[in-house]
């Protein structure tokens, strides 16, 4: 799973899509499940928001093959091949047209409401959707917005199949997408919630994205951040890849250190992450092993290893730009969590708090005497094996160490409303031990 949701994956894409900024462009969202990806990238690119209804005509005995489709404003585009070899007389062809056409009319009065449509012609257009199977849709919706009149057409989608975007390719002059897997059964397999969009929702965002069109300094509250982008760190003889993002103002910089078999791309690290973003703190999130090293089990687990990848990390994200006089936390998960303490207990790093979810802080050994980092350990009440372990770990530590448990949690705190309790907690924890107020009283400190 890539996403976290599709708000989440609309910012990712949003990010992708920046040179565009002030481009007048126009985003258009494919109902439903498109449109909370639209929101986010016209939210970023300061661009108006719509919906581009379109229905596929299909060959009355094969539904499924479509033998054109229709638009707004009248708009129609046949496939001549397809009539003319499964034999669609006129008559059929209207037949299938009026239906579709009152279907058309109800969803986009539906969905605008007294909204009038956004014009495409001589535009650069936008359309995004939350994935892209086969690209039926995708390719209707490129050639209505083609028969509008519109300059330049992109197709942007968080995820898709790369054959079916090879083919959308020659009905967009662009086509972009952060997630081509080879084998793709299912949009939904790359997210970790993706419940139905439903009619009110999209209703309820066109109307927030008009609302701010019309008057973005009110509406518009958050400020974009300085840098929400992939990033590769050499860490020895490899290349690690990460995902860097800082908030306008940060107030903290923290590094994840994921568990065994996972990656940067763990939804619930990633979760954890737009909680700290939304409080003002940073976050970087990256493989701590190569592809190539994953597939040995033994690396998986050599907590050394780990660490000291971390702590190579931790010294180039201190030389990034905006990073400068921000007090650096961790993250850790699982396995991930014995890397992080260890990496702690480093002296080439200076690492201000830790935070471990459902960690593995025994594995950092000899070590764990050795952290100095005010630490927070988030356990679930029934991980009770890892719960002893944590405990076990606390006393052996000699720093500020706090044992948080999670009332009916199990290891991955699956439970409803367990991983917001979980980011709660380490947003707590590191603004208090990351923020402005500790910056200064650690100064002061120092200076006693």
């Amino acid at each position: 799973m890539a996403f976290l949701d599709r708000r989440d994956a609309g910012r990712r894409l949003a990010a992708r899509l920046r040179q565009l900024h002030d481009t007048d462009a126009v985003v258009l969202g494919l109902p439903r499940g498109g449109v909370p990806v639209a929101f986010e990238v016209a939210r970023t690119l300061g661009a108006p928001l719509d919906v581009i209804v379109v229905r596929k005509l299909g060959v009355p005995h094969q539904p499924e093959l479509a033998f054109g489709a229709i638009g707004e404003a009248g708009v129609q585009v046949l496939n001549e091949p397809v009539i003319e070899g499964a034999g669609v007389t006129t008559v059929d062809m209207s037949a299938v047209e009026d239906r579709e056409r009152e279907e058309l009319r109800n969803r986009g009065e539906r969905y605008r409401r007294e909204r009038p449509r956004i014009p495409v012609a001589g535009r650069t257009v936008i359309i995004v959707d939350d994935g892209v199977a086969t690209g039926a849709t995708a390719r209707a919706a490129c050639q209505m917005v083609r028969a509008q009149g519109a300059a330049r057409i992109v197709l942007a989608v968080p995820v898709g199949a790369p054959d079916a975007l090879a083919a959308l390719s020659k009905e967009a002059d662009e086509v972009i997408c952060l997630e081509q897997p080879s084998r793709l059964h299912a949009v939904g397999q790359w997210y970790y919630r993706f419940g139905q969009t439903s009619d009110s929702e999209v209703t309820e965002l066109l109307r927030r994205a008009a609302e701010r069109v019309a008057a973005p300094l009110t509406v518009l509250t958050a400020d974009p951040p300085l840098r929400d982008d992939e990033v590769r760190v050499i860490a020895g003889k490899v290349e690690l890849a990460g995902h860097l993002t800082i908030p306008e103002r940060p107030i903290g910089m923290v590094v994840f250190a994921h568990g065994s078999g996972s990656s940067r791309f763990s939804p619930r690290n990633r979760y954890v992450a737009s909680v700290l973003n939304q409080a003002g703190l940073g976050t970087l999130l990256f493989d701590l092993l190569t592809v190539e090293e994953e597939i040995h089990r033994a690396r998986v687990f050599d907590i050394e290893l780990l660490a000291r990848r971390l702590v190579e990390v931790t010294e180039w994200l201190t030389r990034q730009q905006h990073i400068a006089g921000l007090r650096i936390g961790y993250f850790g998960a699982s396995t991930g969590a014995g890397a992080a303490l260890s990496a702690a207990a480093d002296p080439q790093v200076e690492i201000a708090a830790v935070v471990s979810r459902g960690g593995r802080p025994d594995l950092a050994g000899d070590r764990l005497a050795d952290v100095h980092a005010p630490t927070l350990l988030i356990v679930g009440g029934h991980d009770n094996v890892v719960l002893e372990l944590n405990q076990r770990a606390q006393a052996a530590m000699s720093c500020e160490t706090v044992l948080a448990v999670v009332p009916g949690a199990t290891h991955l705190f699956a439970e409803p409303g367990a991983l917001e309790k979980v980011a709660e907690l380490a947003r707590d924890w590191f603004v208090a031990q990351l923020g402005p107020i500790a910056a200064v009283q650690s100064e002061v400190g120092t200076s006693k």
